[in-house]
């Protein structure tokens, strides 16, 4: 297990189990890249941690059911206040209508308690990599619900939303977990103008981050989950 990116991540916590905390703790202390930045029993506690820190972590590990906040409610605290630290699920339920609320909310990713190690740091590394980690549950999940959505749902206010060719080409390699860099690859343009597209597709689709953006185009039919 090792961070595979070349900077620091830093990371925080925010579950009221001590001993699942510590051991949480333990296992980022021991992967090289991974640094603890803040930890925190409550929701109100990470959330003050947060407003007064010198440097934002990278990644919230949060837990969905804490004694003061429920993981939605401290979600759409986190979307607003601080919108770029990515936050990541990390919980006992694995109720399909909750990981697919929490990542339509702007989580990227979800795994719950008895997920391996491995898949922590991969969950992690992935999300910093591409902006979101969506494992079979969570894939699954957003595929059943979108079945059971209505698929004229590519607007925003009632009003039909437009991309162009390019743009949905683009949509559908981050779907594939593609990085900026591979996206320009693929398609033989700039970086910049790769991270040009994902930019315009966040403001057309009014998607919180890129996690977002998988979720718009499965619902909409433009990504189809192959599992």
């Amino acid at each position: 297990m090792e961070n595979q990116g070349n900077k620091i991540i830093n990371i925080a916590i925010v579950d009221d189990q001590l001993l699942f905390r510590q051991g949480l703790a333990s296992l980022i202390a021991d992967v090289p890249g991974f640094h603890l930045l803040l930890e925190a029993e409550t929701g109100k506690g990470i959330l003050d941690q947060l407003k007064h820190a010198s440097q934002l972590p990278d990644i919230l590990l949060m837990d969905m059911k804490l004694t003061d906040l429920n993981g939605p409610e401290l979600n759409a605290i986190l979307q607003k206040e601080v919108p770029a630290v990515k936050v990541i699920v990390v919980s006992i339920y694995d109720q399909e209508r909750l990981i697919y609320r929490m990542i339509e909310a702007g989580a990227c990713g979800y795994l719950v308690k008895n997920c391996d190690k491995q898949e922590l740091v991969t969950a992690i590394n992935n999300t910093m990599q591409t902006g979101f980690y969506f494992n079979y549950s969570t894939m699954k999940a957003m595929r059943n619900a979108a079945a059971h959505k209505n698929q004229s749902l590519r607007n925003i206010n009632h009003i039909p939303i437009e991309l162009t060719e390019r743009e949905e080409e683009v949509l559908k390699l981050i779907c594939r977990e593609f990085t900026n860099a591979e996206v320009a690859a693929q398609l033989s343009i700039s970086i910049r103008t790769a991270e040009g597209h994902r930019n315009n597709l966040l403001l057309k689709t009014g998607c919180k981050n890129t996690a977002g953006l998988v979720v718009f185009a499965i619902r909409n039919g433009l990504f189809e989950v192959d599992l």
